[in-house]
């Protein structure tokens, strides 16, 4: 079963398009059938399916979040008690649990099989940049 892991160094909140990377690896290790799992190793980052054809969705969607989950200095904010790596640190955590930190896909004819416009997406939570790791498994 191949698996291999993949670095993205973020700058910062947003999504980062991760499809390309997923595509090679599954043409690189089947021209068949299978699952593809995407896995990020992280708690303050996720995993998302999402269009890859109008920036403005990324726009949206980073947008939405931020006024879902706010920065931990809003007032809104203020019963977080978890803020020792800053203002965004348990914010991130609480948009990961939202969305996911795993995604399978099925593969057919040695390619993942997502739709049109769908794309595969890192979406970091943190306003520093960071070094995220995400393992791509292929089973059978």
């Amino acid at each position: 079963m191949p698996q291999t892991r993949l670095t993205i160094q973020t700058r910062g909140q947003g999504l980062y398009e991760l499809t390309d990377e997923a595509c090679r690896f599954v043409r690189g290790n089947t021209d068949g059938e299978g699952l593809l799992t995407v896995f990020v190793r992280h708690t303050s980052c996720s995993l998302l399916i999402q269009e890859n054809a109008d920036p403005d969705v990324k726009r949206d969607l980073s947008a939405y979040f931020s006024r879902l989950v706010p920065r931990a200095d809003d007032p809104a904010m203020h019963y977080l008690v978890h803020r020792l790596e800053g203002p965004d640190d348990m914010p991130a955590h609480i948009k990961t649990a939202l969305t996911q930190v795993s995604l399978s896909v099925p593969v057919a004819d040695g390619r993942p099989l997502l739709g049109t416009w769908q794309g595969l997406y890192l979406f970091e939570h943190r306003d520093r940049p960071h070094h995220r790791e995400i393992v791509l498994h292929l089973s059978p």
